[in-house]
């Protein structure tokens, strides 16, 4: 069971790994920072913890389910000369969930109720209850991928459970900072948001055969990004202070 310590390409493999379970749940993160913004104050870091927990063990629950995994690629049924299988079914429900709520969340940001302090804009505040919800119905689409990536990468199964909890506690140390970071810059929230509904895109895809490389997807989410960081630097520079240089009464000039 342990033979794998003494293999190198076992450690590489569980570095790897590691990495990219942390790239895949970026988008989880920010859902979850997305849906804990919601909440009031003292419930935002429990619902991070518990959401990202859930996470946690749907992964390793869906990871120690490898034979009923392999099955959800058969075919269920078919719909317009389509085969659907259980694996498609997920990914169509949860690309459809992403795309529903991403939509949602821009809609309140921009005509919801207004905010009972400032007067403007704001999102209605949730119920801790259907927080936790929302976010274990998508940990499940994420989880999906995330274990899927696993088990096409590494067949060793002690790697793959070390590899997904060093991800998720990663996630959890970055859970918070990331969240306050888009509470600060409400374009972010959006972009956030636009990204989103681009993963439910392409889980829709995924799930109708029509597969997205994701290197394009990838590329296309950090040139955003990154525009958007130059964006964010050039309005926090226009709104410094301009000290202008006074001359003082019987001080020379140049």
């Amino acid at each position: 069971m342990f033979e794998w310590i003494y293999s190198p390409e076992a450690w590489i493999a569980l570095v790897t790994l590691t990495s990219l379970e942390i790239v895949l749940g970026i988008d989880n993160i920010i859902f979850i920072s997305i849906l804990v913004s919601r909440l009031p104050e003292h419930q935002r870091d429990s619902a991070r913890i518990i959401g990202l927990s859930l996470a946690m063990i749907t992964r390793l629950l869906l990871l120690l389910s490898l034979a009923w995994m392999m099955r959800l690629t058969e075919p269920l049924f078919t719909v317009l000369a389509q085969d659907i299988s259980g694996r498609d079914l997920i990914l169509i429900v949860g690309g459809l969930f992403l795309l529903w709520k991403s939509a949602q969340e821009i809609w309140e940001s921009l005509e919801g109720e207004e905010d009972t302090e400032t007067g403007k804009p704001g999102a209605a505040v949730a119920s801790y209850g259907m927080v936790l919800v929302q976010i274990a119905i998508i940990d499940i689409v994420f989880s999906l991928d995330s274990v899927i990536t696993a088990v096409g990468m590494v067949d060793i199964i002690p790697v793959m459970v070390i590899a997904i909890v060093i991800a998720v506690a990663i996630m959890m140390l970055a859970a918070k900072p990331i969240g306050e970071f888009v509470d600060r810059h409400p374009s972010i929230k959006m972009l956030a948001l636009s990204f989103l509904i681009l993963v439910g895109v392409v889980l829709l895809g995924e799930g109708l055969d029509l597969h997205v490389p994701k290197g394009y997807v990838y590329f296309a989410m950090a040139f955003a990004f990154a525009v958007e960081m130059i964006n964010i630097r050039m309005r926090k520079k226009r709104a410094e202070p301009v000290h202008l240089h006074k001359t003082i009464p019987g001080e020379k000039g140049d």
